[in-house]
């Protein structure tokens, strides 16, 4: 054939359409004989009924092993992937596979098996056959929805259900290296939890699958109980899968029921709108507690010389000079921000970090929630939130029986750190610094530095732990304010207390997490803030996303206080099991009035 000659066969197919249909013996020879065979799928559809916490199932060895492989050499040789990182996750991912049939032969000769495997896992057959082995019912063929996502060390998924949109069946098919085993130590297993109450997780996973490849994972997507995630990979490894949904008929199909499309769509909203009545299941709770008439007269005084005495047991003695003060309170003014570094004087400081990093080293971290003893206690639901704390008040089971008791039974119970005491040096030492923020001349000496009297007050002793621990986005209330002197906003405290970040290469890259980040809500049509949709940012370029108001890395000894109002959510990065060691921090809340509103009334 001469140059010409094929210049003119280029040019005649360069537009052409690939137009297969696939028959029904070409789609099942896609598959492994054995999900075709009726005692094979009877025992599979008995194991989902059987299965716990809730329905799932799982098949290896599911497409014909040579196709599988050559989906995979496409997938590395024509796949761009684009790193996506939320408060949520963090994972390459590929676009939306949905339009593979819309491309020209030039695109698509790129890719023809896995045009094969996406045929195959959309078809009718095997549609039946997860609605068979399920339970489900019937499945559309025409909304299809899945991507190619690939976690390399460091990546993620945190806890969720997948209730979004029409979404019936969740399904993961795995594709890491074909000639070696994927080991339970590189991580990137795929946990599942089990529920407390429904939209309520409880902390530690109920059991996990190692993937290898061709298997898939799969599970019904149930509102509120199917919860799970996906374990980081730890090691410099890729786990590649293929992930997507199978959606609930469409019009016009087989199954397809008028008006089921919006009540399964509003099971996420209503899911929302559950959350806030499920808030008794929260702890530590964001309740700030009332500040006595007594205490209320006494910082709004000037500071005396005892409170100077008092406070340079902890501070560093340069906070203490007016003229520091002055200069502290023009920043914060203007830019609703400041950060105090090297916040603690030496003596304290030194004593501190030993006995932390001492703990670090010596004493074993807890893993599961069980292994946490009081005086610490953890953060739940983890769909929203896991860390270690310790809040002043005594600790419970976590269980539907014990929080129903906490929350409307039990004496209500104040926080008292000075009737909190441990067996570990470091914890009372901790302590002995939340006690110091609540003390009334730490409020006298932040009125000087912020312009604010403090009203009602919560101060948490914190750790994150390596490939644990995490806050996912949050805002505060929408009315802080409770009358009239008060502002609409939380003065907010952190005192950063990481040891490891006496080295900032430990923790300045972002890349093992533990950040804390703020950034501004949307608005919609209205003029009021979106406060439903999750924190989505992208690492590579946050400095460059108007929306992100504040990043403040992992530090030592470093003290930062914001102003936030409704319109701003905070979260702090899940911490990666790479990480050097945990995040530690004691933070703060207070609601306050200014001094002008206070002098005018």
């Amino acid at each position: 054939m001469t140059k010409r000659q094929r210049q003119r066969q280029e040019e005649g197919t360069s537009n052409k359409k690939l137009h297969i249909d696939y028959s029904k013996s070409e789609i099942k020879n896609f598959f492994n004989d054995q999900i075709w065979d009726e005692k094979f799928q009877q025992q599979l559809k008995q194991d989902i009924s059987n299965s716990q916490p809730y329905r799932w199932g799982t098949v290896k060895h599911l497409i014909n092993d040579e196709l599988l492989k050559n989906v995979r050499n496409e997938v590395l040789n024509e796949i761009a992937f684009t790193k996506k990182e939320t408060d949520i996750y963090k994972v390459y991912q590929s676009g939306d596979l949905a339009n593979l049939s819309g491309l020209d032969w030039n695109d698509l000769s790129k890719l023809p098996s896995l045009y094969k495997l996406r045929s195959a896992i959309y078809s009718k057959d095997f549609r039946d056959f997860i609605s068979e082995v399920t339970g489900c019912g019937k499945l559309s063929g025409m909304k299809t929805d899945m991507s190619i996502n690939t976690y390399v060390k460091g990546c993620h998924l945190l806890t969720h259900d997948d209730v979004i949109g029409s979404r019936r069946v969740s399904f993961i098919l795995y594709l890491p290296d074909p000639n070696y085993k994927w080991k339970e130590q590189y991580g990137g297993s795929l946990r599942l939890f089990d529920s407390i109450v429904p939209n309520v997780p409880k902390t530690d996973y109920y059991c996990k699958l190692t993937p290898q490849f061709n298997q898939i994972a799969f599970f019904t997507v149930q509102p509120g109980l199917s919860f799970h995630d996906v374990e980081e990979v730890r090691e410099d490894r890729h786990r590649l899968s293929i992930q997507g949904w199978f959606h609930i008929p469409q019009q016009g199909e087989e199954g397809y029921i008028p008006g089921e499309q919006s009540k399964v769509e509003a099971m996420s909203t209503l899911q929302q709108l559950q959350s806030k009545e499920l808030q008794e299941f929260d702890f530590p709770k964001l309740y700030r507690d009332d500040l006595n008439p007594q205490e209320s007269k006494i910082i709004e005084q000037e500071l005396s010389d005892e409170d100077f005495d008092y406070l340079s047991k902890f501070l560093n003695p340069i906070y203490l000079k007016f003229e520091t003060l002055k200069k502290l309170n023009e920043v914060f003014s203007d830019e609703s921000v400041v950060e105090l570094g090297n916040f603690l004087n030496q003596k304290y400081s030194e004593i501190l970090k030993n006995l932390i990093r001492s703990s670090e080293i010596n004493d074993i971290t807890p893993k599961l929630s069980t292994d946490v003893k009081f005086p610490w206690k953890i953060a739940v639901p983890p769909h929203k939130q896991r860390f270690m704390y310790i809040d002043g008040k005594s600790s419970f089971e976590l269980n539907e029986e014990s929080i129903n008791y906490q929350n409307k039974i039990a004496p209500q119970e104040l926080p008292n750190f000075n009737l909190v005491t441990s067996e570990k040096e470091v914890d009372n030492k901790l302590i002995d610094l939340a006690k110091f923020l609540k003390s009334i001349s730490f409020k006298k000496w932040l009125k000087k530095l912020t312009s604010l009297i403090v009203t009602s007050d919560q101060v948490l002793i914190r750790r994150f732990r390596p490939g644990k621990d995490f806050i996912l986005a949050t805002t505060t209330e929408k009315n802080l304010a409770r009358n009239h002197q008060e502002e609409n906003v939380l003065l907010e405290a952190t005192l950063n207390l990481t040891p490891t970040a006496t080295n900032p290469k430990n923790w300045e890259s972002g890349e093992f997490g533990g950040y804390e980040l703020c950034m501004a809500l949307p608005n919609n049509e209205d003029g009021e803030f979106e406060d439903d949709d999750p924190a989505i940012y992208k690492s590579s370029n946050s400095d460059n996303d108007d929306s992100v108001l504040f990043t403040n890395q992992c530090k030592w000894n470093s003290l930062t206080l914001m102003v936030r109002d409704p319109s701003v959510l905070k979260f702090i990065k899940y911490v990666s099991i790479n990480s050097k060691g945990s995040r530690w921090d004691i933070s703060a809340q207070w609601t306050v009035k200014s001094i002008d509103e206070d002098v005018n009334n």
